[in-house]
């Protein structure tokens, strides 16, 4: 497998120890460099390469930004994030932006090899070090979405929710909360409407596939 590969990076220094540890290399070739985000687009259309060693932080627009036009521009192209910074907003701007990688310049030399392989196949690869937070992002921007689920009800209307999933009766329901059957009725009403839903039978599915015992749980810690 022959990677063609186009180095961004606004210092020289950096480019020329890049530079000389994948020449080591003879399934990596070295076809072009740049210092900035317009020179990396300009490379990128004349070169055409397979894989991008992108710094985030360039003179002008960032690596991100000239990475999203890359992307747009030339879908083909596999962008590697090459940084010093394991900032969680900058790692997700780069994952939304299009990168394909995402690697700290930190990471040994064949870990930066193995990532050039691996991105160069077409496959995504993260620093180690950075796997837990995007799992992390992942879980809570789920929880997130489960929460909006239940965003319109009261800590009560769930609570009663809950009890419906239990197949319970208002009367059941009512002897739980120790509120009066009539006042359950009521809140059962509440959450139909809020919900724009018509039955119990509906309002207790909706319950257990939006995970409203883990939401309950969450809301409590």
């Amino acid at each position: 497998m022959h990677i063609r590969i186009l180095l961004v990076d606004d210092h020289e220094i950096v480019r020329l120890g890049l530079k000389a540890l994948l020449s080591r290399y003879p399934h990596f070739e070295v076809i072009a460099e740049a210092s900035d985000a317009q020179e990396a687009l300009e490379q990128t259309l004349r070169f055409q390469p397979d894989v991008i060693v992108m710094d985030i932080r360039l003179p002008g627009k960032n690596g991100i930004e000239a990475t999203r036009e890359i992307i747009e521009t030339r879908p083909e192209t596999k962008v590697i994030m090459l940084t010093s910074h394991a900032d969680d907003d900058v790692l997700f701007d780069a994952i939304s932006a299009g990168a394909s990688g995402y690697v700290l310049k930190q990471i040994g030399s064949d870990d930066l090899v193995r990532a050039l392989e691996t991105v160069g196949r077409g496959e995504s690869m993260l620093d180690p070090a950075l796997t837990q937070k995007v799992f992390q992002r992942v879980r809570e921007s789920a929880r997130r979405a489960e929460d909006e689920y239940f965003a319109a009800l009261t800590e009560q209307e769930l609570n009663i929710l809950s009890l419906i999933t239990e197949g319970l009766t208002n009367r059941e329901i009512a002897e739980r909360v120790f509120l009066s059957e009539k006042t359950v009725r009521n809140y059962v009403s509440s959450i139909l409407s809020k919900l724009d839903l018509s039955s119990r039978a509906e309002a207790a599915a909706y319950a257990v596939r939006h995970h409203i015992l883990e939401h309950l749980q969450n809301s409590h810690t």
